[in-house]
């Protein structure tokens, strides 16, 4: 419960088509995640956001925005990046569920194992990934991260306003349902 002396973090950098989303667009509830890659937190949340969305099907829907915390996760943009090169390619949620199902080997090697499991092309990929070719993306959205008041990882807002409880299934099925309702 806020007080007249707290102020709830607010999402300062809107939900545009360029973000990646899943669920229905229409739906009265958006939760935006800024996560890390390697950050075992956000493996845990993120076990509990697929759950959330197949109980909320029809109500939620799910942005993902990059928040590599590097000096703790070496593996974090290069992983954020191959997320984005997949994404370029239409395959943005399937390297993402990837690599989090994989958290433990997001070494380069691991990682372009991954590309060529989904399919996508490899050498393509490793090239614009060692080029950073998507390292602008992945700063704005840091930055818009920072803007937000994005401290840690995994940090959500539900339509707009910053969750500062936790993330375990129950506490994100609360905040949905009160947000449906609110």
């Amino acid at each position: 419960m806020t007080t007249p002396h707290q102020v709830t973090a607010r999402l300062r950098t809107p939900v545009t088509d360029d973000d990646h989303a899943r669920g229905p667009v229409d739906a009265p509830v958006t939760i935006v995640e800024y996560a890390d890659f390697q950050c075992r937190f956000c493996g845990a949340a993120y076990a509990n956001l697929r759950e959330l969305l197949r109980q909320r099907s029809e109500t939620v829907r799910l942005v993902y925005r990059h928040f590599p915390i590097t000096n703790m996760h070496p593996h974090a943009e290069q992983a954020a990046e191959t997320s984005e090169a997949a994404g370029l390619r239409g395959r943005f949620w399937d390297m993402h569920d990837w690599i989090y199902e994989h958290q433990d080997q997001l070494d380069p090697v691991h990682l372009s194992m991954g590309v060529e499991q989904l399919g996508l092309p490899a050498d393509e990929v490793v090239a614009e990934v060692e080029g950073q070719a998507h390292g602008d993306r992945v700063r704005r959205h840091f930055v818009g991260g920072i803007r937000s008041g994005v401290d840690a990882t995994p940090t959500l807002f539900v339509n707009g306003a910053r969750l500062d409880g936790g993330y375990d299934l129950a506490e994100l099925l609360a905040a949905v349902d009160a947000a449906a309702t609110a």
